[in-house]
C-alpha cells in the first residue's frame, strides 16, 4: 500500500495552490528551465497519494524551482543513502549507513541556473570518494574537479590538472538512472603513495535532480584486499568553455 506524501500536500497549500495551480507552476517553471513537461493535476495526485515515490529528474527540477525547496525536503523516497567506509570484518573494508555519510551537503553548491539537462551530462562535477588507509588507520576523502563529456550513453570523466596532484579518469556507462564503470588514479609521485597506480570498477545511481551520482567503488588494497567506499559526483556547472574550465582549475 503506497504511503501518502503529506509533506508534499502541505507545501503546496502552504503556498495557496490547487493541484491545478502546481500543475500549472510545474509546466511554467519547465519552460522558463528549456525543459519542457507535462505536469497535470493527474501527476500531482500520484505524488501525493504517493503512487509515484520518487519524481522524474525533469520534474523533480521543476518542483525545486516552484517551492524553492530541494527535492529530498519535499517527502519523497530518498534514492541514495548516506554511507561512510567501515571494517568488513575480513580483512577489507566496506560500507556501514551513516547519518553523517559522503553526501551532497558538504560540496560545493552549483552555479545559480547552471544545471545539466535531463539526461545530459556533460559539464563539471565535483568528484569526492572515501577510502581507508591502512598505512595510516584512518579514512581519508578524495576530491577532483572534474570534466565529464557524454557520447551516447557513454561518459568519459578527466580529473582537471590543478584540482589534485593526483590525476583521476572514470570511463562510466549509462543505463537510465544506473552508472556503471570503471576509474584510475595515477597517485602523486612525491605523495604518501609514491607514484602507486589504483583502479577498480564503480556501481553509482543517478538522483532525482541528476545533479548528484552516487554510490560505491571496489578495488584492491595494497595487501590484495578487496575494498570498497562511498563515491559521489556533484554537479557544478554545464559550460566547458575554456573560462569555466580555468575557473575549476584548483583544489575543491
Amino acid at each position: 500500500m503506497s504511503t501518502p506524501n503529506i509533506t508534499l500536500r502541505t507545501v503546496r497549500v502552504g503556498l495557496r495552490m490547487s493541484q491545478d495551480d502546481m500543475a500549472r507552476a510545474l509546466r511554467e517553471a519547465g519552460l522558463r528551465a528549456g525543459e519542457p513537461n507535462d505536469a497535470s493535476k493527474r501527476l500531482v495526485q500520484r505524488w501525493e497519494s504517493g503512487d509515484i515515490a520518487s519524481p522524474r529528474p525533469v520534474y523533480a527540477r521543476a518542483l525545486e524551482s516552484v517551492t524553492g525547496q530541494p527535492i529530498e525536503n519535499l517527502g519523497f523516497a530518498v534514492t541514495v543513502p548516506l554511507v561512510r567506509v567501515a571494517d568488513d570484518g575480513a580483512g577489507g573494508h566496506d560500507l556501514a549507513s551513516s547519518a553523517d555519510g559522503i553526501s551532497a551537503p558538504h560540496a560545493p553548491l552549483p552555479r545559480v541556473g547552471a544545471q545539466p539537462a535531463h539526461g545530459a551530462y556533460s559539464g563539471v562535477w565535483l568528484s569526492r570518494y572515501e577510502y581507508f588507509s591502512s598505512g595510516r588507520d584512518g579514512t581519508y576523502k578524495g576530491l577532483h574537479f572534474v570534466v565529464m563529456l557524454q557520447h551516447g550513453n557513454r561518459l568519459s570523466v578527466r580529473s582537471l590538472p590543478g584540482s589534485s596532484d593526483s590525476p583521476l579518469t572514470m570511463d562510466l556507462e549509462v543505463d537510465g538512472a544506473v552508472v556503471t564503470g570503471t576509474w584510475t588514479e595515477q597517485t602523486a609521485s612525491e605523495g604518501y603513495y609514491s607514484g602507486a597506480r589504483y583502479h577498480g570498477a564503480l556501481q553509482m545511481l543517478v538522483e532525482p535532480t541528476g545533479r548528484r551520482i552516487a554510490g560505491k567503488w571496489v578495488g584492491f588494497g595494497k595487501d590484495f584486499d578487496v575494498n570498497t567506499g562511498p563515491w559521489e559526483l556533484v554537479f557544478q556547472d554545464a559550460s566547458t568553455s575554456k573560462a569555466t574550465l580555468d575557473s575549476y582549475n584548483r583544489r575543491p
